[in-house]
């Protein structure tokens, strides 16, 4: 496979001995997009529980006005807003206590009655598309926009900046194979990604094959040995939190069917921060160039 030499802060070099690339939320810098004046009716308090706004409220210029956010959202102009979910499930209570007048939701956003509690306190509420593809990131920013009184102009430039400045090339019949899989160790959670995980658009953008979305897998499946024997990947992308979760690479490698890939016996993994690599934000553009880059570091 082909890429761009890889930039000094994009990737860190494989670990001796392995074929482990990382890519660090703070390897892929956030776009530099100037602040634009507010409206005097613009929200002053904002918790952002929709998956990844909170660096769109960032790049936006208002991370001032975040009081609140979900944990996967942590980019360094939020980190003082409280985390206010807990394995992706919201606490109302919580929410509440930070006196806000905005509270940003989407589809995903759980458990639907403390939405609801926090509605029925007089919350002004507002749910934004999710993203799961490069084509879902412009829709959401200027949604997110809108509901912030940040003018239109404002969110065109970061929709303009989460593209990235590498050009998108469909990955020939050739590249290399990737699985991306979704695994926590410590709630037994054990998943292929395939076509529409997220990672799968990431992973043809960068250059390569989503193995799972190319095997016509739903977009999470079970991990058995067959299933991921079959797709024998060359590469293996993981979060770095999940990564933890098994017990790194060795622990990895031992789950059912890794050891008998091609990435498998030459452990080759790649891993990505977990607020990183779905967030579909105004970082994605370079984290594609990153993975780009980092892909071909493991494979070297």
């Amino acid at each position: 496979m082909e890429a761009a030499p890889a930039p000094a802060d994009a990737a860190s070099s494989p670990a001796p001995g392995t074929h482990l690339v990382t890519i660090t939320s703070g390897d892929v810098p956030m776009p530099d997009v100037p602040a634009a004046a507010l409206p005097a009716t613009a929200p002053q308090r904002i918790v952002s529980l929709a998956t990844g706004v909170g660096e769109t409220l960032a790049a936006l210029g208002i991370a001032d006005r975040v009081v609140g956010r979900d944990e996967t959202s942590g980019v360094p102009q939020i980190e003082s807003a409280e985390v206010v979910t807990k394995a992706h499930a919201a606490s109302a209570e919580k929410v509440l206590s930070l006196r806000p007048d905005l509270v940003i939701v989407d589809a995903a956003t759980a458990p639907k009655e403390a939405v609801a509690q926090i509605e029925d306190a007089g919350v002004r509420v507002v749910e934004v598309p999710e993203a799961w593809a490069l084509a879902d990131l412009g829709p959401r920013v200027r949604a997110v926009a809108e509901a912030v009184g940040v003018p239109s102009t404002v969110a065109d430039d970061v929709i303009a900046e989460a593209g990235g400045s590498t050009p998108y090339v469909a990955p020939s019949p050739g590249a290399a194979r990737v699985a991306f899989l979704y695994v926590r160790g410590t709630s037994a959670i054990y998943l292929v990604g395939g076509e529409g995980s997220g990672a799968d658009t990431l992973v043809n953008a960068a250059g390569a094959i989503d193995a799972g979305a190319a095997a016509g897998y739903d977009a999470f499946t079970p991990i058995t040995a067959e299933a991921v024997a079959t797709l024998d990947p060359d590469v293996i992308l993981v979060m770095t939190k999940g990564l933890e979760s098994v017990g790194g690479v060795d622990g990895l490698v031992a789950l059912p069917g890794v050891a008998q890939t091609r990435a498998g016996r030459e452990k080759r993994v790649v891993a990505v921060d977990d607020t990183l690599l779905l967030s579909f934000g105004p970082r994605t553009g370079r984290l594609v160039e990153a993975l780009r880059s980092a892909l071909a570091a493991s494979l070297a």
